[in-house]
């Protein structure tokens, strides 16, 4: 086990909410599963789910008694990257700043890359 940071994070705010969602769901030991997929307006797309599975290659991050999860391959596009969500007058929601991402879609559930 090393003492390095992750290389994704998971803000207080972010961890809250996934903490209300597994109460409301009845959903302990569950975990926020963080992915990346091809779609959206702008190449890419951010998915969110609940999954009570952790593959052997997965990144686990915990914050406050709450464990996010990433597969490898999304974790090429998330690094350095903080999962957050965010309540304002346009709703509430999850959000990634991704340092790694060159474009976004209006809704921010989009992204590009530069290659």
């Amino acid at each position: 086990m090393t003492d390095q940071p992750a290389p994704i994070s998971l803000s207080a705010s972010a961890a809250r909410r996934v903490a209300v969602l597994l109460e409301q769901e009845d959903a302990p030991g569950m975990s926020l599963r963080v992915s990346v997929s091809g779609g959206g307006c702008s190449g890419f797309q951010y998915g969110f789910s609940l999954d009570d599975q952790v593959a052997g290659d997965d990144l686990k991050v915990e914050r406050d008694g709450v464990a996010m999860v990433i597969d490898q391959i999304s974790l090429m596009y998330l690094a350095g990257s903080e999962v957050d969500f965010v309540e304002d007058i346009g709703g509430s929601y999850f959000v990634i700043n991704n340092p790694n991402a060159t474009s976004m879609c209006g809704c921010g559930n989009s992204f590009g890359v530069a290659i």
